[in-house]
Parts: C-alpha cells; sequence; structure tokens
C-alpha cells in the first residue's frame, strides 16, 4: 500500500510531506488506458493533489486542475482527508517522441494555460459552501514546478516540489512514483533555507530511489540532508473514486422525466460512465421505470 508523511524540521520552521505513489498511479494508468507521456503527467498531478491533500480536515477535498492549450488538453486531480485520490487527463491517447535527454515531454503535451487549487469544505455531507480557487499561469508544463509556482505565488509559501514517475513497456506500467513538497513557513532561517536548496539541488531521480524500496522517510531524508526531522503523522494513499450505482442513478434522474422515458423507449436503459475511474455502470430498464415512479 503506499503511503504518505507529514513532517516538520528546524523548529517547525519547515514543513515536509513525502509520498511514495506507484500503486496509486499504476492503478489510475490501467484504469484510463492513458499513454506513457499522459500517464506520467497524470501521475505527477496526483501525487501532488495527494501531497497538498495532506493537510486537509474531516471532509475537507482539495482539487489540482490544469486547463491548458496543449494536445492533452487538461487534466484533473482530486484528494481528500482519507488519503483518497483520484482523476484523469482530457485526451488520454495523446503522446509526444521524448526530450533529447530520454524525458517524456510532459510540457509539450500541456502547453500554455492556466494551473488551478481548488478547496472544498464539507461538498460530501451536503454543506456546499463556497469553494476556495486560486489559479496561476502554468510556467513550466512540468507540473512540479507549477505546483511550488502556486503555492509561493498564490499562498506566499516558498516551497520545492519534486514529482516523478517511471515507466516500463510491460505491465504493470508504473514501475515507481512518489514526490516531496517542502515548505518554508514563517520564521525560518536563510542558513536552513540554503542548505535545503543545496541539498535538492543534487538529489538524485526520485523514481530511481523509489524503485529501489525508498520509503517516504527516506525520501525526506533525501531533501535534508543533514537536517533533523520529526514525523507528525502517516497515511495510506490511494486511487478510490467515490461514484457509485446510487450516485449514477441520481444523475439519471436529474436529467428529468422526459429525458429518462426517452433513454427507456429508445434502449430499455442507460449506460454511464465515470469520468474520473471509467468505470461503467449499466442502468436496466427497471431502473429507469423505478426513477419515473419516484418522480411522476
Amino acid at each position: 500500500m503506499d503511503r504518505l508523511v507529514l513532517a516538520t524540521a528546524a523548529d517547525s520552521t519547515v514543513r515536509l510531506i513525502a509520498a511514495v505513489t506507484s500503486e496509486t498511479v499504476s492503478e489510475a494508468v490501467r484504469r484510463h488506458g492513458t499513454s506513457p507521456t499522459a500517464s506520467a503527467a497524470m501521475g505527477r498531478m496526483l501525487t501532488g493533489a495527494a501531497l497538498m491533500g495532506a493537510s486537509l480536515k474531516d471532509f475537507d477535498r482539495l482539487t489540482a486542475k490544469i486547463e491548458c492549450t496543449g494536445p492533452i488538453g487538461g487534466i484533473i486531480a482530486e484528494a481528500n482527508e482519507k488519503g483518497h485520490v483520484r482523476g484523469y487527463v482530457k485526451n488520454p491517447d495523446v503522446e509526444l517522441p521524448a526530450k533529447t535527454n530520454g524525458k517524456f515531454d510532459v510540457s509539450g503535451i500541456i502547453g500554455e494555460g492556466t494551473f488551478y487549487i481548488i478547496r472544498e469544505s464539507g461538498f460530501d455531507i451536503g454543506l456546499h459552501r463556497e469553494p476556495y480557487v486560486g489559479s496561476v499561469p502554468i510556467v513550466s508544463g512540468e507540473i512540479a514546478e507549477d505546483f511550488a509556482y502556486y503555492l509561493a505565488k498564490s499562498e506566499q509559501i516558498p516551497s520545492a516540489v519534486l514529482l516523478g514517475v517511471l515507466l516500463q513497456n510491460s505491465e504493470p506500467f508504473v514501475t515507481a512514483a512518489g514526490g516531496v513538497m517542502v515548505q518554508m513557513m514563517p520564521g525560518v532561517n536563510e542558513h536552513i533555507v540554503t542548505m535545503i536548496e543545496d541539498t535538492i539541488a543534487h538529489v538524485p531521480h526520485l523514481t530511481s530511489v523509489i524503485k529501489e524500496g525508498a520509503t517516504p522517510e527516506e525520501l525526506i531524508r533525501l531533501a535534508l540532508g543533514d537536517i533533523k526531522f520529526e514525523i507528525l503523522e502517516e497515511r495510506e494513499v490511494q486511487f478510490r473514486c467515490n461514484c457509485s450505482m446510487e450516485r449514477a442513478l441520481s444523475m439519471i434522474a436529474a436529467l428529468g422525466s422526459q429525458e429518462v422515458r426517452s433513454m427507456l423507449d429508445e434502449d430499455n436503459g442507460a449506460v454511464m460512465t465515470c469520468g474520473f475511474c471509467s468505470e461503467i455502470y449499466q442502468l436496466s430498464g427497471d431502473d429507469l421505470r423505478e426513477i419515473l415512479a419516484v418522480e411522476s
């Protein structure tokens, strides 16, 4: 099972979140059948959302969203306080040749656009409070830098963000995925900042050490070097959607009796596919008749 760790260092002036998300990203890739470069982009977004969601409270939800001009069309990743993440890309089949250094051209499939973070509280229990929406222009399209830029500009938290996804040509396609987020809080010593910046500049590729079995705690150690840290909390992370047959029935009912009757007359049923997880829900003619009976 994937894990996330929340830690602090330097008298609580440095906050750290690290996660290994290999199984989570692998499940997302399996469900959506994404191309290699789209898989890398989606995996980075899912991991980044999980890291930012580490501080969520009960019934909170965080959505990271990219709206862009590139051929991927856009990416959405959602996380809650339980460590559940889900997400998708608009064009899962898009692919570009690798860069000259052999890395996925994630910035190429994203292009220009806007990076959003949406924070909601109580939505799943019916408390429809106004969500907080923050946005910044996409600065690199490599996603980790875009998370860091958002935190610095929109939430005034200087941060370093490292995200990685390693793929292979056969199943399971995802061999390693994870990330580290280092946030400098008010009052942090400039010498500590310099030390961390130097350490992060020389850190090995996250996916290579995750592939070798590195834990979230070891990822934090890589980011901090000799600086001591304290673990505050840990949790499991997994790809998990909150869709259900009940929700599918509710969404069909919301279309109105005329539309439901049309589905019944023409197809004697309906099919719904969840965009977040690709789960397919088959509604029978009896299901539609029951919806009409409730509405009549």
